[in-house]
C-alpha cells in the first residue's frame, strides 16, 4: 500500500541530492515527523499521549511515522516501569535537532497570517514556544527563576551564571510568576498582543518584581532589547 509520498509502506523517496538539507528531509521531511519529534522534545511520551497531543493524525500513520524515526535512529521506545506498553524518546541523534526545530518554531511565529479560532493548541507547547523566544543576548546578569503556568502546565525559566535552563516543574523561588491560557500565551509569542495588554484585559497574571517582568520580558524578546551585549 502506498503512503502519503507515494511511496510502497515502509520505503520513502529520497530527493538523491549530495546536501545537507536534502538528507535531513530525506528522514523527517514527510508530514507529521517534525511534529512527533516537537513532542519528543518537551519529553518522553507513551502512544496514548503522542496521539492524543497530535490531533488529525491517525493511529496507523503515528505507529509508520514512529517506526521510520526508530529505524533512522531519531527516536527510541523501552518498556514502562510497570510492564504496560513503551515509553518513546528521543536519542542523543534526535536531540540534535532541538535547536533546528526551535529556529522553525521561532521563525513560525512570525509567519503574518493568523492563527484559526478552530485551530488546536496544548498548553505544553508552551514550554517549546519559551525556549523558541529566548534571545542568548539578552540573558540576565541576574540569578533569578520565572515561573509559568499556561492552562495545567507548570514550568520556568532558571537564569544562573548568565546561562539559561527551561525546566517542566514549578520554581520554588520565582521573581516572577506568569499565568495564563495556551492561547494567550501564543499570541503575546506572535506579537498579536503584549504582556501588558494580555494583563490589562485579565487574560494574564502576573505576581513578582516589576523589574524581573522586564528581564524576563526582554529575555523572550516581548520588550526592545537592551544595546548589544557579549553572550
Amino acid at each position: 500500500m502506498a503512503n502519503e509520498s507515494g511511496a510502497r509502506a515502509g520505503e520513502r523517496r529520497r530527493y538523491g541530492q549530495y546536501c545537507g538539507l536534502a538528507a535531513c528531509l530525506d528522514v523527517i521531511g514527510e508530514r507529521w515527523t517534525l511534529l512527533i519529534v516537537r513532542e519528543l522534545l518537551v519529553g518522553p511520551q507513551r502512544y496514548n499521549e503522542l496521539l492524543h497531543n497530535l490531533p488529525g493524525i491517525g493511529t496507523n500513520l503515528l505507529a509508520e511515522r514512529l517506526r521510520w524515526l526508530t529505524r533512522q535512529g531519531v527516536v527510541r521506545q523501552h518498556p514502562r516501569s510497570n510492564g504496560k506498553g513503551h515509553i518513546y524518546e528521543l536519542t542523543a541523534f534526535g536531540e540534535g535537532l532541538r535547536e533546528p526545530i526551535l529556529g522553525l518554531a521561532r521563525w513560525g511565529l512570525s509567519v503574518p497570517h493568523p492563527f484559526s479560532a478552530e485551530d488546536e493548541i496544548r498548553p505544553q507547547w508552551g514550554v517549546l514556544a519559551v525556549e523558541a523566544l529566548i534571545r542568548r543576548d539578552q540573558i540576565p546578569e541576574v540569578d533569578e527563576s520565572y515561573e509559568f503556568l499556561v492552562d495545567d502546565q507548570l514550568f520556568h525559566i532558571v537564569v544562573k551564571d548568565r546561562r539559561i535552563a527551561v525546566n517542566q516543574a514549578g520554581a520554588e523561588h520565582a521573581a516572577l510568576r506568569v499565568s495564563t491560557d495556551a492561547k494567550t500565551f501564543v499570541d503575546i509569542g506572535s506579537g498579536r498582543i503584549s504582556p501588558f495588554e494580555a494583563v490589562a484585559t485579565r487574560r494574564l497574571s502576573l505576581e513578582g518584581d516589576p523589574e524581573a517582568l522586564t528581564r524576563c520580558s526582554r529575555l523572550l524578546g516581548l520588550l526592545p532589547a537592551e544595546s548589544a551585549r557579549a553572550s
